[in-house]
This record gives C-alpha cells, structure tokens and sequence, in this order.
C-alpha cells in the first residue's frame, strides 16, 4: 500500500515540470533553455497552482461558513462593495453582474432574504423597482471572516518594490492573454 502512495505523490510533485508533463518537446519549445531555468519555470507554475489550490480552499471554506453557494456569495460581495461604495444595487445589476436570468435572479434572491443576507426596499426614485441590501450580520460576518483573509493577499503585494509589483502585473497580464480562448478553434461554440 506504502508504495502506490508513494508513486502518487512522486506523480503529485511533478505535475508542473515541464519534462515531466511535456517529454517529447510537443507543447513547450525549451530549446535554448538552461535547465535552471526550466526547473524554476516548473516551481513558479507550482506557485501558481498552490495558489489556485488556496483560494479553491478559501472559497469552500467561506461558503461553508456562510451557508451558501459560489454564486450567493458573488452575489453578496457585489453588494458589500457596492454599499461600501454607495451605490444603490437593482435586481437587474446582480443578474448582468451575475450573467444570470432574471428568473434565477429571484431565486437567488428569495434565496438570500429567507436567509437573512439582504434586504429588498422600493427603489426611492422608481416606484416599480427595488435596491437589494446586504444586511448589517452578513456584511460583518463576511468582513470578519471571508474578507479577512483575502485582505491578506494586499500584504503580500505590498511587501514587494513598486518594480517588482510592475513585473508580476506584466506577468500575470500576459499569462491571462496567453490563456485566452479567443484563437483556441476547439473552445468555439463551448
């Protein structure tokens, strides 16, 4: 049992080298690259998927302290900005936000009120519409637990130089371009 165990971590530690995941040179041109370079290209796309793999864990972990899914949670973030903003918020924001229905806006809606998480009023300059609240509980639940913890991400950034922070936008700006499925034929229709 020990050894398969072992296999599969031996494969969980190399996911992201590049030889490891690209043997035959198809997808990677790595001519002219120094192993050196290979090897830290592989620990940096490691970062990146630890990276993903702790704000997966965060996510989980909010929505399970909250009690609600990925997309009530969006959708309370939207307001906990907006109200911090000033900025009074329409059904009809949440769903463009949302890129959802309007019929799967209410449910969410109903959803988030039966749940105490929002507030619906008349909309004070258009009778026919409501603005949609956070209320006071799940704003400071939120801060306090969820927003806390992003918040540490600003720490991280702000511990690098004014060059270096221009340098990882550069990064991940490019990185965001070069996975754009805008040129990919097979993603089309999808």
């Amino acid at each position: 049992m020990s050894a398969p165990e072992s296999g599969a971590d031996a494969v969980s530690e190399n996911l992201y080298e590049v030889d490891a995941a690209d043997p035959l040179h198809r997808l990677v041109d790595r001519s002219g690259m120094s192993t050196d370079d290979i090897e830290q290209i592989g620990r940096l796309m490691r970062g990146i998927a630890d990276l993903r793999a702790a704000e997966q864990r965060l996510t989980e972990a909010s929505q399970k302290y909250m009690k609600l899914s990925q997309q009530d949670m969006r959708a309370i973030q939207y307001l906990i900005v907006a109200s911090n903003r000033g900025t009074m918020v329409t059904p009809s924001m949440i769903a463009a936000h949302l890129q959802i229905s309007a019929a799967s806006t209410t449910k969410l809606l109903n959803r988030l009120e039966d749940g105490a998480h929002i507030t619906r009023e008349v909309h004070p300059g258009d009778r026919r519409a409501f603005v949609v609240r956070v209320t006071p509980g799940t704003m400071e639940s939120a801060m306090d637990t969820v927003g806390r913890q992003h918040a540490k991400r600003f720490d991280a950034a702000a511990r690098l130089t004014p060059e270096q922070r221009d340098i990882v936008l550069d990064f991940f700006q490019d990185m965001t371009r070069q996975l754009s499925l805008d040129d990919a034929a097979w993603a089309e229709g999808l």
